[in-house]
């Protein structure tokens, strides 16, 4: 059996302050397109299918488009919620939306859902698990003690009976680590501190494939049949160099497994430029690459630079953020902080004088200090 195993849409977001919506729309289009080619029977949406609990208007109408697209293919869906996901709202019209095999499991209930579904090696299950935390389970199982994230996926993978002689596959959104494995993680992530989320990835070893979500670069966990299919678009300036794509997954008869990753183009890319104003504002530079793709300018000049925003956005108007590297910056800044409890703390000559650097890439001269000194002592004396 073929099926597509797809996650972390994140329908709604927004990246430094750019709406993705846009975005979105094309990979999802693109998504559909491959559905049309490489015709598989499931399609595996694992979690995350929007960016926050309440979705707007414009996101929710976007997915309905997408499901509405997948529905007129005439394949299975099956989809999870995640942790970004409201469950309650993912599990509306659930039921009636079974008529179109669209299999929705929001709210954990308890139970793992099972799908049989048939092919010409005979049954294969699938088991839904939406995002569950400890304190989200523990009324489902008695008195049994559930204080972290492996006791909850323990106690949730013992209650379902799983035949490990049959072929089966998990779909499932949660942190799972190997040991000697290091994942890719991404700033658009949610990072709980000190991986209190993580969870132990042999406890689903002897699925045939878990199809999972949550990592945003898309990767194994330690064996080729546990994958992360990753996020399709890009949602923070720390994924630019990754490559994103959906997964392809054949299962023949038990143990028979072929994974295809499926490459997603970007309408507008994200990417990192580096180099002086000057010289990237220049037909020459800008004319490489789509002049619109979301940008991490890095700016190298020594010399101070006047509205360095302005001037990069009259060539390149989708920056996302500026940094600068120089001479300058290379000072020990590390006394200086910006957390709200040591804010009080700092005079307001030094709270400018960070502002300055964080602007304009360069410490303030002598005679630009003396200025700041001066302004700040006729505005104490009013």
């Amino acid at each position: 059996m073929k099926f597509l195993h797809i996650s972390d849409l994140h329908i709604g977001k927004s990246v430094n302050g750019f709406s993705m919506l846009g975005e979105q729309k094309h990979a999802l289009g693109q998504i559909i397109e491959y559905l049309r080619a490489e015709r598989p029977s499931v399609v595996v949406i694992a979690g995350d299918v929007y960016d926050r609990a309440v979705p707007g208007v414009d996101a929710v109408q976007v997915f309905d488009d997408f499901l509405t697209a997948l529905a007129g293919e005439e394949v299975v869906v099956l989809l999870i919620s995640g942790n970004h996901d409201s469950p309650e709202r993912l599990n509306y019209a659930s039921r009636l939306l079974t008529d179109k095999r669209l299999f929705l499991y929001g709210a954990f209930d308890g139970t793992l859902r099972k799908h049989t579904l048939a092919d010409e090696h005979g049954d294969l299950n699938f088991w839904l698990l939406p995002f569950i935390k400890p304190s989200s389970v523990r009324g489902f199982f008695g008195d049994q003690r559930i204080e972290t994230y492996g006791d909850a996926l323990a106690a949730a993978l013992d209650s379902a009976g799983i035949d490990y002689a049959e072929r089966n596959i998990l779909v499932s959104h949660q942190f799972y680590v190997k040991a000697g494995v290091s994942p890719i993680r991404s700033e658009s992530e949610l990072n709980p501190v000190g991986g209190l989320d993580a969870v132990d990835a042999g406890r689903i070893e002897n699925f045939d494939y878990a199809a999972l979500g949550h990592l945003h670069g898309a990767q194994t966990v330690g064996g080729e049949n546990l994958r992360y299919a990753g996020s399709p678009i890009k949602y923070s300036l720390s994924e630019w160099r990754h490559e994103k794509s959906v997964t392809l997954v054949e299962l023949g008869k038990k143990g028979a497994l072929t994974v295809r990753a499926l490459p997603l183009s970007p309408l507008h890319d994200m990417r990192e430029i580096k180099g002086e104003l000057a010289v990237l504002t220049s037909d020459e530079v800008s004319s490489l690459a789509d002049r619109e793709d979301y940008l991490r300018v890095i700016l190298t000049d020594e010399e101070e630079i006047i509205d360095p925003m302005g001037k990069l956005r009259s060539v390149y108007p989708n920056i996302m953020s500026i940094d600068f590297e120089n001479a300058h910056t290379r000072v020990d800044t590390g006394a200086i902080f910006t957390d709200a409890e040591t804010i009080e703390k700092l005079s307001p000559f030094d709270l400018f004088s960070e502002f300055f650097l964080n602007t304009q890439g360069s410490t303030m001269s002598e005679e630009q200090s003396e200025i700041v000194r001066e302004l700040l002592d006729e505005e104490g004396e009013r």
